[in-house]
């Protein structure tokens, strides 16, 4: 698979929002707004990227007995790392997505990739994989934050688009999220059957 090949297996074949499914806790959790959606599939695609990138270059040293622990370190204190950053720089944003950010170490998207692709080609593909992957998260959360602010507050990224008495409020609800969710992967699969 070529290099461009890789990062587009991601974010579109490959995309864990919308095709694979993957990380489906934060994905309902978290896009209630947009700036939320797109900060977490951020955080979540820089640990993505460097975890991958840590792993493939430590794949000849990781005993087979012990490498899912190993994958499970190295994928925590790079989350350790992103929420430190967060709290320093951008303390609003590690407010508002909370306990999310720490379990980027149990998201199965992370641990999936490293198992799957990162622990078997060299670090340049494992950090495209991880571009691919991190983007297509990233841009799922994006979307779905988008659809769930714009029908539940009338806005997106906080610019007011819809007068509020107009906005549903379930949308920006747990029910909310299962809803949207189902209804954009309708209609990607509607287009992938066209």
């Amino acid at each position: 698979m070529s290099k461009i090949g890789i990062i587009i297996n991601g974010i579109v074949k490959e995309n864990p929002t919308f095709v694979l499914m993957l990380g489906m806790c934060p994905t309902l959790a978290t896009t209630t707004s947009a700036i939320n959606g797109m900060m977490m599939g951020l955080a979540t695609m820089v640990v993505l990227i460097c975890s991958n990138i840590v792993i493939s270059l430590i794949k000849k040293l990781t005993p087979d007995m012990v490498h899912i622990p190993v994958y499970i370190v190295v994928i925590a204190t790079l989350v350790t790392i992103v929420q430190f950053c967060l709290a320093a720089y951008a303390p609003e944003v590690n407010k508002s997505l909370g306990l999310f950010i720490p379990l980027i170490v149990v998201n199965c998207i992370i641990l999936g990739r490293a198992e799957s692709f990162a622990c078997k080609n060299n670090a340049l593909d494992s950090a495209l994989d991880g571009i691919g992957i991190g983007l297509g998260f990233t841009i799922g959360l994006t979307i779905l934050g988008i659809c769930r602010e714009l029908l539940g507050n009338g806005t997106v990224f906080g610019l007011e688009l819809i007068p509020s008495e107009y906005s549903m409020l379930i949308f920006v609800l747990p029910p909310g999220a299962f809803l949207t969710l189902g209804y954009i992967i309708a209609v990607i699969n509607k287009f992938k059957k066209a």
